[in-house]
């Protein structure tokens, strides 16, 4: 058979077959995919509470740059709560955070909370904590 004389619904269902909607590590990658490009809030259990724009992720770890830690966080609206609130609103005047580095791996369990783009400018705008 020659490519040439594919059909259409041949061809379609060579994609089906091979394209990302049927392996489950394609599945998986969507998910990790998805986030990368975004400015994003990260929990981990040793590294604390990130922010930072999302290089690469996946199962093992993620990458982020322009990234600062929240030492002390507070959301600028009263309304909300923890650092999903800073996610939605942005810092407190009180809040702690430290200077931004290039670039972070965090090589452990982490949950991914997406910023906002009112947040995302307080976070990179807010002043770093000096020690």
């Amino acid at each position: 058979m020659e490519i040439q004389d594919l059909t259409i619904r041949e061809v379609n269902e060579i994609t089906r077959l091979f394209g990302n909607n049927n392996s489950e590590f394609s599945q998986k990658n969507d998910i990790h995919a998805r986030y990368t490009g975004k400015y994003v809030i990260v929990r981990s259990r040793n590294e604390g509470v990130n922010f930072g724009k999302v290089v690469q992720c996946d199962e093992t770890g993620i990458v982020i740059k322009e990234a600062r830690r929240l030492y002390y966080h507070k959301p600028a609206e009263s309304n909300v709560s923890w650092y999903e609130g800073v996610s939605l609103t942005g810092l407190h005047s009180d809040s702690k955070i430290s200077p931004s580095v290039k670039e972070k791996f965090i090589c452990e369990d982490y949950s991914i909370t997406i910023c906002n783009e009112k947040a995302i400018e307080s976070l990179k705008n807010h002043p770093s904590n000096e020690s």
